[in-house]
């Protein structure tokens, strides 16, 4: 099984410290798009689910998950009342993996500009559990379904298919898509690659990915907007891109980052 980096947060810790806030969610929102899903799930294939991030729970699975995979119907029915059902259905050695890389992709969504937070597909593949107790790979594509008022990720989305290629595998395979202008990238958990950029080059980075402007950096660290812009075009050409956003995912990618 591969080796696995301990988090030292939960995905609950971090989910809370986007402070959402009731007085800025609609749940008549969240009741149109269920019936919407209701309706989908009628015609979709998909095994779908919701994640309500206010309340740090499941809101909803589709009828599929009992049709396609033979989970039990009451529990998906009422699973906003069954905890981490769902969960409980991934192979072991891949839930460990799963949480860490879920963890890892919210810290890197997180530190990134607010109104470029909800751009992102994460999709994973994994094993899970069916009706037969054989576990099978799947593919499951998350994403922001709903905003609160001020943009901040509430409600999350995720479809869960058979995946085609059923090769046994050990590892959780992870994929990023930006889907407004479809980049992708594949972060790795045991990807280390020494440190290109000077103590200097890596502090400015680090200020980059939290949005701060070379003003801002410049006024924070008493230097120049001109030394601040140097070290910006360095630290571009030593990470082999061609812009900030660019830079924040390698840095990511790469461990600078965290």
């Amino acid at each position: 099984m591969p080796e696995t980096k301990s988090i030292d947060i939960t995905r609950e810790e971090l989910w809370a410290k986007q402070r959402l806030s009731f007085t800025d969610i609609d749940y008549s929102v969240w009741e149109r798009d269920k019936s919407m899903l209701h309706q989908f799930s009628k015609i979709s294939g998909n095994c779908t689910f919701v994640v309500d991030v206010y309340k740090c729970r499941y809101a909803y699975a589709s009828q599929n998950f009992v049709d396609l995979l033979g989970y039990d119907s009451h529990k998906i029915a009422t699973l906003e009342k069954q905890g981490d059902y769902l969960e409980s259905r991934i192979h072991p050695d891949d839930r460990a993996q799963l949480f860490t890389l879920q963890i890892k992709l919210s810290q890197f969504i997180y530190n990134l500009p607010p109104e470029q937070r909800n751009d992102y597909s994460n999709i994973y593949s994994f094993r899970i559990l069916n009706a037969k107790q054989q576990y099978i790979r799947v593919v499951s594509k998350h994403q922001v379904l709903e905003q609160t008022v001020n943009g901040k990720a509430w409600l999350v989305i995720g479809n869960i298919d058979i995946s085609p290629d059923q090769e046994e595998s050990e590892t959780v395979d992870c994929t990023v898509l930006n889907l407004k202008n479809g980049a992708i990238f594949s972060p790795s958990l045991s990807l280390h690659v020494p440190n290109p950029l000077t103590k200097r080059e890596t502090e400015i980075l680090h200020l980059i990915q939290k949005g701060l402007l070379s003003k801002e950096i410049a006024n924070k660290l008493c230097v120049s907007i001109h030394t601040v812009n140097i070290h910006r075009q360095n630290l571009l050409r030593k990470l082999g891109v061609q812009n900030s956003i660019e830079a924040i995912r390698i840095g990511y990618e790469s461990g600078i980052l965290s």
